[in-house]
């Protein structure tokens, strides 16, 4: 079995981000709405994120029931992805702080909202979705385990593929060129290299 050190990483990592999207929903829940996009479509593809990122890690993280599927890695693996896991959660924590009562948890506008350009969104536009790509990308690493540990990327594809696109739409209709330019100087999850 692999080194349960790692699992207590994953879930302290884990019950963070649920403080910090708890935090940021209450704080924001009196912002009042401009103009929602979001879809049934868009209900159905968070589904597999919730299974990917919570109820399968849970349950393997809880349980014996996956353990037919466990791998081993070296522990300098679990270490490093304990710190990657670390950084995905700095980065959620500094995207919600930096939107700040910008941020709602579907694709939608608030009333009187503004293009926030400063903080993690002066180098990438979605750093919510970079930090989860970051956790998606450490979580085999901490739970060695080829159903749990993956879970998470497989399941984050469908609603990444979905909602950025969509944002981005209604980002350029509601800023305009405001929003090309920010464009033309990020990236979407990754940096600009070189300039």
């Amino acid at each position: 079995m692999p080194d349960s050190t790692f699992k207590v990483a994953w879930l302290a990592g884990f019950i963070a981000a649920s403080a910090i999207r708890v935090l940021f929903t209450v704080r924001n829940r009196h912002n009042r709405v401009a103009g929602e996009r979001s879809t049934g479509r868009e209900s159905l593809v968070m589904l597999p994120p919730l299974v990917g990122m919570i109820i399968i890690p849970l349950l393997y993280v809880f349980s014996s029931w996956l353990d037919f599927a466990d791998y081993r890695l070296p522990a300098w693996a679990g270490w490093g992805g304990t710190a990657v896991f670390a950084f995905s959660l700095w980065l959620l924590w500094r995207s919600h702080a930096d939107l700040g009562r910008e941020w709602l948890p579907t694709v939608q506008l608030r009333k009187g909202h503004s293009l926030v350009t400063h903080g993690v969104f002066r180098y990438i536009r979605h750093p919510m979705y970079a930090a989860h790509w970051l956790w998606g990308l450490c979580q085999p690493l901490l739970l060695q385990n080829w159903i749990a540990g993956f879970a998470m990327i497989a399941s984050l594809l469908p609603l990444y593929l979905l909602r950025v696109p969509q944002e981005e739409r209604m980002m350029l209709e509601h800023f305009g060129e405001e929003y090309r330019s920010y464009m033309g100087r990020t990236g979407r999850v990754v940096p600009h290299l070189g300039g």
